[in-house]
């Protein structure tokens, strides 16, 4: 199972509470995390895109890193972490996207891939005249589809023409062309969004309970068998490690005992636009109601906390009870909390070779 993190480019990271640490994303920061997570032996990185927080008493998210950008100087830091920046197909052309990625895959020599982000937050494209209408809910991976059948053209031969719905390319060139093949991740959750991972995705990032867990492996194992493909299904976790699991659990219930609730009102009221069945909107809605293991409400996903020992041992049950194929984590304290989970909890992860 592979092991990656989900960067702190947004303001306080992934615990919208007040009892949880308050900071702005910094490049150093990152940094500072990757090169531990280097050193510790984790996989991956991911960072979103966000154009405008959420607010509330903690600023939350209303401070963002440019993720594009960023990845490649920490690209050019860094030797065998594999990067995943994010993208919304609403901000930039796919033929700027394309040659923007050629670049990242030369500074990281291959350890890099894209994920799409079709956007669901009207006030962060309507603030810049971004916005389609609402009725791009219901179009959305419509235009995904066509944004990575364009990346997929430019970077496999060099050129593309296109006379889609949403894009139209004549004889458009992109050169140099990548020396790697570059995978697309996605995030959907809808069933329209599993369908478009299925058809056009190498990896599926979700959230929730081991039982939903378990459903996407199935649901995409299936969706992408008719395309003739394998996508690969990473999960997300909030992780407190502590030396016992007493205070582990002590600290994970007091961050959320101090949740922002104007900052996830105003994340719902946005969520609730989209009436997407089953999709990322529903899910956030219903966080707020959620116990502390399946996200309550300060954290973004369900929380794994516990001893190092604990930790060690639910990672490995929902491994096996799910089949996911790897876990994105995000702390409160990413310093401290990756240093621990490298530390204290890989080595109990890790498989005795036979004698």
């Amino acid at each position: 199972m592979k092991f990656g993190i989900f960067l702190p480019v947004v303001r306080n990271g992934f615990t919208a509470s007040k009892a949880s640490p308050q900071y702005d994303p910094t490049f150093q920061d990152n940094l500072e995390i990757c090169q531990l997570a280097e050193r510790v032996g984790m996989d991956f990185a991911l960072a979103m895109i966000k154009y405008r927080g959420f607010g509330g008493e903690t600023g939350f998210w209303d401070s963002c890193l440019d993720s594009i950008t960023l990845m490649s100087a920490l690209a050019a830091s860094t030797t065998r972490l594999q990067f995943f920046p994010s993208t919304s197909v609403l901000t930039i052309h796919p033929a700027v996207m394309a040659r923007m990625m050629v670049l990242l895959d030369q500074v990281s020599s291959g350890r890099c891939g894209l994920n799409i982000v079709t956007g669901w937050n009207k006030p962060e494209y309507a603030q810049m005249g971004m916005w389609p209408g609402d009725e791009w809910f219901g179009k959305r991976y419509e235009m995904a589809s066509e944004y990575v059948t364009a990346l997929r053209l430019l970077w496999e031969t060099g050129r593309a023409t296109l006379n889609g719905d949403f894009f139209k390319l004549e004889d458009c060139t992109v050169l140099p062309r990548p020396k790697s093949k570059i995978p697309i991740v996605c995030a959907g959750a809808s069933p329209r969004g599993f369908e478009f991972t299925a058809q056009y995705g190498d990896y599926a990032f979700t959230a929730g309970s081991a039982s939903q867990l378990k459903s996407a492996v199935d649901q995409l194992g299936d969706l992408s068998k008719i395309h003739g493909r394998k996508v690969g299904v990473y999960a997300q976790f909030a992780l407190v490690i502590a030396e016992t699991d007493t205070e582990a659990r002590r600290i994970a219930e007091d961050i959320d005992d101090g949740a922002d609730l104007a900052a996830m009102s105003n994340m719902i009221a946005s969520a609730s636009q989209d009436s997407s069945k089953d999709g990322s909107s529903q899910r956030i809605a219903q966080r707020a109601r959620l116990p502390l293991e399946q996200g309550g409400q300060a954290f973004m996903s369900p929380v794994i906390f516990g001893s190092p020992q604990t930790v060690a041992s639910k990672i490995r049950d929902i491994g096996a009870e799910t089949g996911i194929d790897g876990m994105m984590f995000a702390w409160p304290d990413y310093i401290a909390g990756v240093r621990a989970f490298g530390e204290k909890v890989m080595p109990k992860l890790q498989v005795p070779a036979a004698i």
